[in-house]
């Protein structure tokens, strides 16, 4: 877990038993909107890869999302150009402030002058697809 420097804690969030039992269910539909309907069911090594697919996905995610949150020192739910300086001083110190700008709008899709998490995780999938 990451902390901003005033030492607040970062936001959590917990479900309900009602809303977990509603994710439950969007994440078992999701599983079998993978099943071809023509068949009588879905082996257990069909079942397997579907949901390691799946957990694979997710874990990328987070890792994208703990990304961000480290960034995210303040925890607006964005970034500022200004926060991707000190990211970048931190993990590419020898980058020019030029190449940080590129690579920020870039990164803002909306040029909005901030990037979001929605904007952040694009970039970082970007091209993860075709490999």
């Amino acid at each position: 877990m990451f902390f901003s420097e005033a030492g607040t804690r970062p936001r959590t969030w917990e479900a309900s038993p009602s809303e977990h039992k509603k994710w439950v269910k969007i994440e078992a539909d999701s599983v079998m909107s993978s099943v071809n309907p023509n068949t009588s069911g879905l082996s257990l090594e069909e079942f397997l890869s579907i949901v390691r697919k799946k957990k694979e996905v997710q874990l990328h995610r987070n890792e994208i999302r703990h990304i961000f949150t480290a960034f995210d020192r303040h925890y607006r739910g964005y970034l500022t150009l200004e926060d991707f300086k000190k990211a970048f001083k931190q993990v590419a110190p020898k980058l020019s402030e030029r190449t940080i700008l590129e690579v920020f709008r870039e990164v803002d899709q909306d040029s909005d002058d901030l990037v979001s998490f929605k904007d952040f995780e694009y970039a970082m999938n970007y091209g993860r697809n075709e490999a």
